[in-house]
C-alpha cells in the first residue's frame, strides 16, 4: 500500500521531473518512485563494499553458515 509524504524540491529539480514525466508519459510519483529505486541500489553497493573492506581489515568476524543454523536451531 503507498502512503504519501510530503517534500520539498528545488524548482529546477521539479522542472527536471516534469521533463522526464511528460517525455516518458510517466506520473511525477513514478519518477521520483524509480530514482529513489536506484539510489537504493547504489546504497545496497556502498554497505557490500564498507562490509567487505571491514572483513579485510579484520575488523568484522566471518561466522560459518552451518553455526548461524545450528544457533538458529535449525538442522541442516
Amino acid at each position: 500500500m503507498k502512503q504519501a509524504i510530503n517534500i520539498r524540491l528545488e524548482k529546477d529539480m521539479l522542472n527536471s521531473i516534469d521533463e522526464y514525466a511528460k517525455e516518458l508519459d510517466k506520473s511525477r510519483t513514478s519518477i521520483v518512485e524509480k530514482a529513489i529505486e536506484m539510489y537504493f541500489d547504489k546504497l545496497d553497493e556502498m554497505i557490500a563494499d564498507k562490509r567487505i573492506d571491514s572483513l579485510k581489515a579484520g575488523k568484522s568476524d566471518v561466522v560459518p553458515l552451518e553455526e548461524v543454523f545450528k544457533k538458529a536451531g535449525i538442522g541442516v
